[in-house]
């Protein structure tokens, strides 16, 4: 029961680490390219995922090649994938639209569960995940509808393109957090993050070096102050969390936690960027936590 708990209370933290990169990848999108974005954010989590290695004592694990393909792969949708494909689409999309997007990853997550992992979820995880859809719809659709009636007819094209970028980034996403589910081999949550994180700089470098040239005196600080954020919040802490929770509950009931990414997200613009947070929002967030509530009864039945 205590390693159940632990496991939703780890997994609801790291996807609202998640859903604060929204607001994130706004402030960078526009002052670094995506590869050299996700390269410096890699560069600097992956030391501090090294170090924290050694100082307990852990190893890398012996994996069997299968697994190390599986990893990369991994790696390559989540670590790269996503940020790479959300940078791109925070230039082009709206705020608005990539909540309204970020809103199917519960579905997207427990696609994944059933197909790639083979899980046969039960009817309390499979209710749960349609309310927190509901939810995150709930959150986002009035927004939606506003932004769709002030956009200028112009802009419609790039932001179709924005928007299918940041859909992209969704299912990148929905895959690498459920993916290392199909390794054999035991491997930590600080292993796997430091595994995520050193695969993900190796990935991204390369690309990183056919962008533009930096120029130091015209990098935006605002740019540099999201990677770095992005880099120790969602990337080093978000990562521990996520592995560690995950590893103590089903992928589909994983899935359902998710859903707290769109209403993170809310919850961060209004902070930062000052947004108002009205009725809709409020609902999802009841919709979240009722989806959370049948997740941990059901979780007690199987008990």
């Amino acid at each position: 029961m205590g390693s159940r708990l632990t496991g939703y209370l780890f997994c609801a933290l790291a996807m609202i680490g998640v859903g604060s990169t929204v607001v994130a990848s706004k402030l960078i999108a526009h002052g670094l390219p995506p590869f050299s974005a996700t390269a410096l954010r890699f560069a600097i989590a992956f030391p501090i995922l090294m170090a924290m290695m050694r100082l307990t004592g852990e190893r890398w694990p012996r994996l069997r090649r299968r697994e190390a393909w599986l990893l990369v792969a991994q790696s390559g949708c989540g670590s790269v994938g996503y940020t790479v494909l959300l940078l791109s689409g925070m230039r082009l999309a709206s705020a608005t639209d990539a909540g309204v997007i970020a809103g199917s990853l519960p579905a997207v997550a427990a696609l994944v569960a059933v197909l790639a992992l083979r899980e046969r979820p039960g009817a309390m995880t499979i209710a749960a995940v349609a309310l927190a859809t509901i939810g995150v719809v709930v959150c986002t659709l009035r927004a939606d509808a506003a932004a769709a009636g002030a956009r200028p007819a112009s802009l419609a094209a790039s932001s179709l393109l924005g928007d299918l970028l940041v859909l992209a980034a969704v299912f990148c996403e929905g895959f690498f957090i459920l993916l290392n589910k199909r390794l054999q081999t035991p491997v930590s949550p600080l292993q796997m993050s430091t595994l995520m994180s050193g695969i993900g700089l190796a990935l991204s470098l390369v690309p990183a070096l056919f962008e533009h040239p930096w120029n130091p005196a015209g990098i935006d600080r605002s740019a540099l102050a999201g990677v770095v954020y992005y880099a120790l919040v969602p990337t080093v802490g978000g990562f521990l969390l996520w592995f560690a929770g995950a590893a103590r509950i089903a992928g589909a009931q994983a899935s359902a936690f998710t859903a707290f990414v769109p209403v993170s997200a809310a919850a961060f613009a209004a902070l930062v960027l000052h947004e108002s947070v009205g009725p809709a929002q409020w609902s999802a967030m009841g919709c979240v936590l009722a989806a959370v509530a049948l997740i941990a009864f059901e979780g007690a039945r199987r008990e």
